[in-house]
């Protein structure tokens, strides 16, 4: 019996990463997954590398009418248990070349669409439930050129704290998970003296792979934290915590 046998979870952004290691994690522990992801060919593709009791739905979280094909799919299981809107973008911009477009599209994703995923699916998930964001070490730490995207991350954290209060009547705790840098292939494609420099910053020595995050997940995800809510995990080598 795996931690989450018989639960249903909903994974945005799970074609790659942290949500496709974590999709494959919580199904080795006995949940059906429904994953999202923009683009088609990469979602079939994770779909068919996890196997079983997986389901791909192709979306944007910035898009509303994305969301409720997505919980009209999810729905026809009759439960949903556990939402893990991991769905973001990252990009850099120093504080002079900020355009409304790079602030328009990291807050459309990173707040807009974490908000919706959550709000969307109240009416199916269960009392007890669990509900997890995607934060970052950014959200705490100031980074050159990285504001606006650390400024979506702190806004999320917000978004826990008053889901807390909003949710405890019905028993669903509501958490934040903020990984430090982690190699995945959006981290891959910067210059090699770019990784260097951040992993100049990380007291461990070292990126973290998504399957660290992914354990971090099904914690939160799982009765082992049954008594957790409105926190922020950070799992981050110690970047965040010197």
């Amino acid at each position: 019996m795996g931690k989450l046998q018989g639960k249903v979870a909903v994974i945005t952004g799970g074609s790659t990463g942290i949500g496709f290691a974590t999709a494959q994690l919580f199904v080795t522990e006995g949940a059906h997954v429904f994953i999202t992801g923009r683009r088609q060919k990469e979602l079939d593709q994770a779909v068919d590398a996890i196997g079983t009791n997986i389901s791909g739905v192709r979306g944007d979280v910035t898009n509303l009418a994305d969301l409720d094909r997505l919980y009209e799919t999810v729905g026809m299981k009759g439960r949903l248990d556990i939402v893990f809107a991991n769905a973001g973008l990252g990009e850099f911009a120093p504080l002079g070349g900020i355009t409304e477009e790079h602030f328009d599209t990291l807050f459309n994703t990173n707040v807009r669409g974490a908000l919706f995923t959550v709000q969307k699916a109240l009416p199916l998930l269960n009392d007890g439930g669990s509900i997890i964001l995607t934060g970052s070490v950014a959200g705490v730490k100031g980074t050159p050129g990285f504001g606006v995207y650390g400024a979506t991350k702190a806004a999320i954290r917000c978004f826990v704290r008053s889901w807390t209060v909003e949710l405890k009547d019905r028993g669903i705790r509501s958490n934040v998970l903020s990984p430090g840098p982690i190699d995945t292939p959006l981290v891959g494609q910067q210059p090699e003296e770019t990784i260097e420099r951040i992993v100049s910053t990380i007291p461990m020595g070292r990126m973290g792979e998504p399957g660290e995050i992914a354990k971090a997940a099904l914690f939160l995800a799982s009765d082992d934290s049954s008594f957790i809510t409105g926190i922020e995990l950070f799992v981050d080598g110690g970047r965040a915590q010197i």
